[in-house]
């Protein structure tokens, strides 16, 4: 069971994004991908959501055609949190959370509102239930949005199924302790329910703490792929960044590492 591209080129108007990428998550595990703007990150998740097409190589969920499968089929397997969420509705925030069941019309009112409640929880939201999410600040709107995405994943799924959570910067609004926090939630979403978790990131301290494995991209092709203490090395970040950086074990997490710019 995984979600796979494999030697995956694509382009967008006219020029290449990616050139022969592979990628596989698979349940259980949170894989984290790095790289500088226009590295072609997004683009790389947003195929993996089968939001857009390849020009060639392959793209599968648990085995089948990404391509080929229906919306409302791949809706109840994998959710997704844009980089910029919109919604110009004037909704509660329980409604907008709710939205995640959707794909799921076989689920009771009373089993929603519980999974909302359970998601809300998760993303430190709860006080925010009875709130209009147009009022909200850009943070608290991105921790609903998360909810919302954790509904989606969690409705209704049978023991064993796989789901995966394809989550693209979702920590650039938080602050600095909900960033930890959506990460933490992430990580034993995975552990406890077997979720795959694929997360864009900028911040490579927190990749580096929170996921298992990362694949760093560069020019539209990954240079380095493995456990964060072998992609983030100094002569991987400077290809990739341009930056020189030290790399030392986490103070406060064994078998971690920290990255150290100046």
């Amino acid at each position: 069971m995984t979600l796979a591209a494999e030697n995956l080129i694509l382009s967008r108007g006219g020029a290449r994004v990616l050139d022969r990428v592979s990628l596989e998550l698979g349940p259980g595990e949170v894989v984290g991908l790095l790289g500088a703007n226009g590295a072609g990150k997004s683009t790389l998740l947003g195929a993996l959501a089968a939001e857009l097409r390849a020009g060639e190589g392959a793209l599968r969920l648990d085995g089948d055609d990404l391509a080929g499968m229906a919306p409302a089929r791949l809706a109840r397997r994998r959710a997704v949190l844009p980089q910029k969420p919109g919604l110009g509705f004037d909704l509660g925030v329980a409604e907008v959370v709710a939205m995640g069941a959707y794909p799921f019309p076989e689920l009771p009112p009373v089993a929603v509102d519980a999974l909302v409640d359970r998601t809300l929880a998760l993303a430190d939201a709860t006080h925010l239930r009875a709130r209009r999410y147009p009022e909200l600040s850009g943070g608290e709107q991105q921790r609903v949005q998360f909810a919302r995405v954790l509904t989606q994943c969690l409705a209704a799924r049978t023991e064993g199924e796989a789901r995966y959570l394809l989550l693209d910067e979702p920590t650039a609004s938080l602050d600095p302790r909900h960033q930890g926090e959506l990460l933490r939630v992430a990580a034993d979403l995975a552990r406890d329910e077997r979720v795959g978790v694929l997360v864009i990131l900028h911040d490579m301290n927190l990749a580096a703490r929170w996921c298992d494995r990362l694949l760093l991209l560069c020019g539209g092709r990954a240079i380095a792929s493995g456990p964060p203490s072998q992609v983030l090395t100094p002569a991987s970040l400077h290809l990739a960044y341009g930056i020189a950086a030290q790399v030392v074990p986490h103070p406060l997490a064994p078998g971690r590492v920290l990255v150290l710019t100046a």
